[in-house]
């Protein structure tokens, strides 16, 4: 195998059936080590500490998305239409979208961006290593296999430790941010499917994808449970991070019930 072979993928690679094999559990077991080291080494250090480990998981994650996209780029050789362009160029897939959103909440330094990017890159790593489709499905790990093996164990690590060091803080008083953020996904999935048509069902919602056929059920049963599912995953986060707010609340109302019950 050629280094050229290597980078662009192009050389033979059998599929194998690779999830829960060794390389799968070792990635897995390394990132929840980086994890909790993370989240020991740093839990007293400044705020600008934790900015450089961010961004030196970020970079990461930046390198291979470009470098992605300079090999296909190079492959086509000016070859291809404006379609094709905007199918390599674009993040399509949910979690190639997450990898950007986490290089934005970077740049940008705004509380409910970590927040998105946070609990997005998060589902998009846990889906992933839960049933990996892509990554370890091959005899050989060539770039494409790397891609997306690295990409999702960034994915987790970084998604993670934006938690851990606290850039998040999740208050039902600002979900509306991330709310509108999740519309915003919703939206741009949408003009992926029917108007730029470079992705078919970058989020997993359209019928007749991988997740339905994995569980055996038809689309309505599909669909309400995917968004069951959703609220119940992003509520998650403001229930735990939010809990004393919610309890201090939730006192508050019954002291004003105890008081209008003894009038």
């Amino acid at each position: 195998m050629s280094f050229s072979d290597w980078i662009n993928s192009s050389y033979p690679n059998p599929s194998i059936d690779g999830r829960w094999g060794w390389l799968h559990i070792t990635v897995l077991a390394i990132c929840i080590a980086l994890i909790v080291a993370f989240a020991l080494i740093f839990r007293k250090q400044s705020m600008k500490a934790k900015r450089i480990v961010i961004w030196i998981l970020v970079s990461l994650i930046l390198l291979f998305e470009i470098a992605r996209r300079i090999i296909n780029l190079v492959k086509m050789d000016g070859q291809g239409d404006w379609n094709d362009y905007l199918h390599t160029l674009l993040p399509r897939p949910w979690c190639a979208i997450a990898c950007w959103t986490i290089i934005i909440a970077t740049i940008f330094n705004k509380t409910f961006l970590y927040n998105f990017a946070a609990t997005t890159g998060l589902l998009c790593a846990l889906i992933f290593f839960a049933y990996p489709g892509v990554g370890f499905n091959n005899q050989y790990i060539l770039f494409e296999n790397l891609y997306s093996i690295a990409t999702h164990a960034l994915l987790l690590v970084t998604s993670i430790t934006f938690i851990t060091f606290k850039f998040t803080k999740f208050e039902y008083k600002n979900i509306w941010k991330e709310a509108i953020c999740l519309v915003v996904l919703l939206i741009y999935a949408l003009l992926e499917i029917y108007v730029l048509k470079i992705e078919s069902d970058p989020m997993y919602f359209m019928p007749g994808n991988d997740i339905m056929e994995v569980l055996g059920i038809g689309f309505p049963t599909f669909i309400a449970l995917y968004i069951i599912f959703l609220v119940v995953y992003f509520n998650i986060f403001y229930l735990i991070g939010d809990r004393k707010n919610i309890k201090a609340k939730f006192k508050h109302n019954n002291d004003v019930d105890m008081a209008n019950a003894e009038k």
